[in-house]
């Protein structure tokens, strides 16, 4: 069974910093390349970063310079360190993995992010 798990979401003031962090069970973790996403209310879901497993990234436009994604392959875990948060970053922040040996994505719960101003 496929699981990810999101932590790491919370209430931060404009400015702050939030890490979140997606640990990730079931299929083979060197495979997979890694993403994050957000969808805010009445929006939808954005890709905002992306690490392949030789730990290349991209980022959108509206994360590039504030967040940061990463990955420990020996924990089966990406993070996403997000600087500067602003108002508009307020969203439902989803894991992704796109499992290289199925073709297949899988997708964690959420993790709510709140940026008060």
């Amino acid at each position: 069974q496929v699981q990810l798990v999101e932590s790491g979401g919370g209430l931060v003031q404009a400015g702050g910093s939030l890490r979140l962090s997606c640990s990730v069970s079931g299929i083979n973790f060197d495979f997979s390349d890694m993403s994050w996403h957000r969808q805010a209310p009445g929006k939808q879901r954005e890709l905002i970063a992306r690490i392949e497993p030789n730990s290349n990234t991209a980022y959108a436009d509206s994360s590039k310079g504030r967040f940061t994604i990463s990955r420990d392959d020996a924990k089966n875990t990406v993070y996403l360190q997000m600087n500067g948060l602003k108002p508009e970053d307020t969203a439902v922040y989803y894991c992704n993995a796109f499992y290289i040996t199925n073709g297949r994505h899988y997708w964690g719960q959420g993790t709510q992010v709140t940026v008060s101003s």
